[in-house]
């Protein structure tokens, strides 16, 4: 056995079929679909599905949509508690292990991306400084002091807060910036991590066989060919949202008393803009109009984030038939895996 040093190792995974996509896309009817046709389950790869009590803002799959297909990591973490993206790949890795011994197929679906990457990818070497984030710490330290910070902190990267002194500005400041980047506390970076890798030759072969276990999988994404037809989409949802009592929604989570705007569930898009207004840093009446930017912002993050993934299958999302065209792709990999092909 050889154990090799690396910061971020690739998890050897079963086979898989992956469907990405930005907000309303239509991920959720899409991934429904497959699921009538083939056997799988649904493994949720969204940063926010995962938290209970989102429900509304994060159009959370239905009780009906729930019980229709198995789904997994979604209502599985209290708002107050973080979810990494390096939990995410030890939960998912398991969980298609499992799928797989049941003799179905893992179908992750989502649109968070750095989960996506960090599944196929392996996670990224710590993130360099970032600008604006640093910018925007700054301001929340001037406008709350650094000690609120550290507490900050403390809620999110625990081990390292425990080893800094609240006003340890330059280092509270880094350990923030590096969560908000990458999803994942610094001592995640600090540790030193090991992947166990058994009867492979290190040489250009057995590397190449190593890759070829950490992508045995088929990515579709869902990508609009007209933004305008997704900004519409995403009015048309947030609009809806609103008049599904989203604004009750965050008064709840509000009433509890132990979550404030900094943790990551009241970051999401929505909720953010949600407790701002209840805060009253800006009127109730601008809260249609900074959701649907934001959420317009949020969507064209994830469609550079999948730009960068060439291994995708990209089904237009605006096309008439982009449901059928996804299940045309998915037929063909089972086709492929039914044939024992890669």
């Amino acid at each position: 056995m050889t154990l090799l040093p690396l910061s971020s190792p690739k998890p050897i995974l079963p086979r898989y079929l992956a469907l990405a996509g930005p907000t309303a896309s239509g991920k959720t009817a899409a991934a429904l679909a497959i699921a009538r046709q083939h056997p799988v389950e649904i493994i949720s790869v969204d940063s926010a599905l995962v938290y209970r009590g989102l429900d509304i803002g994060t159009a959370k799959p239905t009780a009906a949509e729930l019980a229709a297909v198995p789904h997994h990591l979604i209502n599985i973490r209290d708002p107050l508690n973080a979810y990494s993206a390096a939990e995410f790949v030890k939960d998912a890795s398991v969980l298609m292990h499992d799928i797989t011994a049941r003799g179905k197929l893992p179908l992750l679906v989502g649109g968070t991306m750095l989960y996506f990457k960090a599944l196929r990818q392996g996670l990224d070497d710590m993130p360099r400084a970032d600008p604006v984030i640093r910018q925007a710490i700054e301001q929340e330290a001037a406008l709350h002091g650094w000690a609120a910070l550290h507490a900050a902190l403390a809620l999110v990267d625990p081990a390292t807060a425990a080893r800094l002194a609240p006003a340890d500005s330059q280092r509270i400041a880094r350990a923030l910036e590096v969560y908000r980047i990458s999803g994942l506390p610094l001592s995640f970076f600090h540790a030193t991590k090991f992947v166990a890798v058994s009867a492979i030759s290190m040489s250009a072969e057995g590397q190449k066989d190593m890759d070829n276990l950490a992508q045995p999988g088929c990515l579709i994404s869902l990508e609009p060919s007209e933004r305008s037809w997704l900004h519409q989409r995403i009015a048309q949802r947030f609009e809806t949202m609103l008049a599904a009592g989203f604004l009750d929604e965050v008064k709840a989570l509000r009433a509890r008393g132990d979550l404030h705007p900094d943790l990551p569930a009241m970051r999401c898009v929505g909720y953010r803009q949600a407790w701002e207004a209840l805060d009253g840093r800006w009127p109730l009446s601008e809260l249609h109009d900074k959701g649907i930017f934001a959420t317009r912002q949020l969507a064209k993050r994830q469609i550079t984030w999948l730009r960068s993934m060439p291994e995708r299958q990209v089904v237009a999302c605006d096309a008439p038939d982009a449901q059928q065209q996804v299940l045309g792709l998915a037929d063909g990999f089972f086709d492929k895996q039914a044939n024992g092909e890669r």
